[in-house]
């Protein structure tokens, strides 16, 4: 992870850039003056930094959640699998069109167990973020996720999906080869997995992109994430039409993991380190993993058909209506 002088801050974390700063210079001070004692100073800025960085997430509006879920140096999917699996093997490729770099996905061993795990990739510069497509998966991306969830299928493997995308790439071209018949495919085949799927929204859960690897015997979410059908610039601009009302358009959404879980959407909300994962790569990793392994214990004792009729049941009491 990014070392503190490195770092990136945004809006909301301004308080703790002041305070990095502060530290940094004092640092610079005792390279200079190796006979004064700043070791005193130097730790209580360190605590002050870390009771910061829990203060400012402690009471977020809906809008700074999702600022917080796109921050620049916050952990992608490769990087919990990175930090919580062991023997990653990537496979590529949708035997159909190319291999789309958005979507990632492979055999990896955690706890000793051999899941298959498959994930929205952002990137993590410039030049990986347009390799990437920002993660936005095309639909070549969705169908590549298929065939993996059948493979573990195929060798009784359980699936674990990680959702971190504003959305499946809207281009003409995604249009033309289906976009809409992968995401509805894959929506249609994942209830009728034998094996356990877990699902993890650990970023952005937007629209029929975070979809279409979405739907498992569990969802879970952490705890500085959103899931809804649309972003909140784009709900404003249809409904205001301007971005200016994006703030609004977020509480109204009801995006966050509590109203999420609260709807029936998600299962479980996962905790963060202080501040957010950017923070503690391992730490975030951890946390997750520490959710995921009992789970993954509980639906192994299931019979397949067993799974399948709670995830009909599960997905068919979802929303609310009048008659």
């Amino acid at each position: 992870m990014p070392s503190l002088e490195n770092r990136q801050f945004i809006e909301i974390e301004k308080p703790i850039k002041e305070l990095a700063d502060e530290l940094k210079e004092i640092k610079q001070r005792a390279e200079k003056n190796p006979k004064v004692d700043y070791a005193p100073t130097i730790s209580q800025l360190e605590n002050n930094i870390l009771e910061k960085r829990k203060e400012v997430t402690q009471h977020l509006t809906s809008w700074q959640k999702v600022q917080l879920s796109r921050h620049p140096d916050r952990p992608y999917t490769l990087k919990y699998i990175d930090k919580m699996c062991s023997n990653f093997v990537e496979i590529h490729g949708d035997r159909g069109v190319k291999d789309d770099k958005a979507m990632v996905g492979g055999f990896a061993q955690l706890e000793g167990e051999t899941v298959m795990i498959i994930g929205q990739q952002k990137g993590i510069n410039t030049k990986m973020r347009q390799l990437r497509n920002f993660g936005m998966a095309n639909p070549e991306g969705y169908r590549k996720a298929l065939r993996l969830m059948k493979l573990a299928e195929k060798f009784n493997k359980p699936i674990i999906t990680l959702i971190d995308t504003p959305g499946a790439y809207p281009g003409l071209e995604a249009e033309e080869r289906g976009q809409g018949e992968a995401i509805a495919r894959n929506i249609y085949e994942m209830i009728r997995l034998k094996v356990p799927v877990i699902c993890v929204i650990i970023g952005e859960g937007a629209s029929g992109g975070a979809l279409g690897i979405g739907v498992g015997d569990k969802v879970l979410m952490l705890e500085n994430t959103w899931y809804t059908v649309i972003s909140p610039e784009s709900c404003s601009s249809i409904l205001w039409r301007s971005w200016e009302k994006k703030e609004v358009a977020a509480e109204q959404l009801k995006l966050t993991p509590e109203y999420m879980k609260e709807f029936g959407l998600v299962d479980e909300i996962v905790n963060e380190p202080a501040g957010g994962a950017h923070w503690d790569y391992i730490e975030a990793a951890h946390l997750l993993k520490k959710q995921l392994i009992p789970l993954l214990q509980e639906l192994k004792q299931m019979s397949p058909e067993e799974r399948i009729h709670n995830r009909i049941e599960k997905y068919g009491k979802m929303g609310f209506w009048n008659e």
